[in-house]
């Protein structure tokens, strides 16, 4: 019996034991949005062997209408009972790999699009680890940004009315399988956090996409709303999502060496170059909406220049502190991405532009100790500082010219993203904000 064979046949046991009713299937679309279709016990069997169909072409990116019938095939490894149904009759889950009817593999399909880069660093002896950071806002409704609280970074109660609704979640991810690391309050009224424990990326980015919904399943259940919209207030801190990465080889990190400076490797030091040269390329998966821009600005701890350090958090590329010794800490955090994006494309373009670097022998700049807000555009010229992309429409223009992206993405989920990406960013040219009003319509 083959592993996939046992893994049925323990999702099959599972299913009898634990009196389930009702598996969801879950996959996401190119823009990372969680779709879902639910079977019953008695259809499980036959959706194990065979998948379950559904029309593509009602899906983010997917297909055309007349190449629209898809399979959903489940994968039982990520087999899940959802804490937050019923005891009774209950729910549970499985990702799914999307595939042509023929069998193959579905090129659009973003979990095959993470496979695959995967596939590229295993063929070069890597394992690709991440540990994301994923920050959001608990407001009391989807209707307007009404904060909770006005506490700030670390505080407890009173000030922070999340720690109850961070503790269910918790707990709720645990039930899940998912290892949790630190939770806390953020920096902004009623921001909080949510550090999950490094694991492949695979693994991973179904763990985030679990991550997301369980904060607003547990949000709903209290009567409050939680969001990972990148800026929703306009003076405080924008939501981000930090990534912690390492590559290792069998059982040791390829980015520590004792004899180097920080302990980090020539791998890492290339790793770090190939991130630093292709992020204005890849900040379209990174930082993929309009409002996205809005927390790319000077002055709220987000990153806006292309630079690295040890320790300084204005920076894209940080170097955490670790024990000295603790090999497997050492490690890569890049700072870029917000917690709206979809994880499997973001991992996918880290690890390509990271391998480019180590495969190329790209050199790394020298880190930039000094913070880069305070620094003149003619101090930033002199170092070479460069910086990311502005505007939803410069991150188009940067991807549309990257040679990287598109093989990362392959051709079809390129293509179907920038169309995405071209037509939001249309939409909301044509949107007449508020501000706008205010400030010229009782003026001009």
């Amino acid at each position: 019996m083959d592993d996939r064979s046992s893994s049925a046949e323990y999702v099959l046991q599972m299913v009898k034991e634990h009196d389930v009713k009702f598996i969801r299937l879950w996959f996401t679309d190119i823009l990372g949005s969680l779709k879902s279709v639910a079977i019953t016990d008695a259809e499980l069997a036959d959706s194990l062997a065979d998948g379950t169909g559904f029309d593509g072409s009602s899906i983010e990116g997917f297909a055309r209408i007349d190449e629209s019938d898809m399979i959903a095939m489940p994968d039982p490894s990520t087999f899940a009972l959802i804490p937050w149904r019923p005891m009774e009759k209950r729910v549970a889950r499985m990702f799914c790999d999307v595939l042509h009817t023929d069998g193959t593999p579905f090129e659009g399909d973003p979990r095959y699009v993470l496979r695959r880069n995967l596939k590229r660093a295993a063929d070069l002896g890597y394992t690709f680890y991440v540990g994301p950071e994923l920050e959001f806002f608990y407001f009391a409704s989807s209707d307007e940004p009404k904060v909770l609280d006005a506490g700030g970074y670390f505080d407890l109660t009173p000030l922070d009315a999340g720690t109850d609704l961070r503790r269910e979640t918790v707990l709720t991810l645990e039930e899940l399988g998912i290892q949790v690391e630190a939770s806390h309050h953020e920096v902004a009224p009623s921001q909080h956090e949510i550090d999950l424990r490094y694991t492949d990326a695979l693994t991973m980015a179904d763990n985030t996409m679990t991550y997301r919904l369980a904060v607003k399943e547990i949000a709903l259940k209290n009567d409050v709303y939680a969001t990972f919209m990148p800026k929703p207030l306009r003076d405080e801190n924008g939501s981000g999502m930090h990534v912690h990465q390492s590559l290792f080889k069998g059982e040791r990190n390829a980015f520590f060496d004792a004899n180097a400076e920080y302990d980090l490797s020539a791998t890492a030091r290339s790793y770090i170059a190939g991130l630093l040269k292709h992020a204005q390329e890849f900040t379209i998966v990174a930082s993929q909406w309009v409002n996205s821009y809005k927390r790319l600005v000077p002055g709220y701890e987000a990153p806006v220049y292309l630079s690295w350090a040890r320790r300084n958090r204005s920076d894209l590329i940080r170097i955490p502190d670790h024990k000295p010794g603790n090999e497997n800490a050492v490690r890569i955090e890049y700072r870029g991405a917000d917690p709206a994006c979809n994880p499997y494309l973001v991992f996918s373009a880290m690890l390509a532009a990271g391998l480019a670097g180590i495969e190329k022998d790209y050199p790394c700049p020298e880190p930039t100790e000094g913070n880069v807000f305070e620094m003149t555009e003619e101090e930033q010229k002199e170092r070479g500082i460069e910086h990311l992309p502005g505007s939803l429409w410069e991150a188009i223009e940067y991807a549309e010219g990257s040679e990287l992206l598109k093989s990362c993405l392959g051709d079809h989920l390129f293509e179907s993203l920038m169309t995405s990406k071209k037509i939001e960013w249309s939409n909301f040219r044509r949107e007449v904000t508020d501000y706008e009003l205010k400030r010229y319509l009782p003026t001009l």
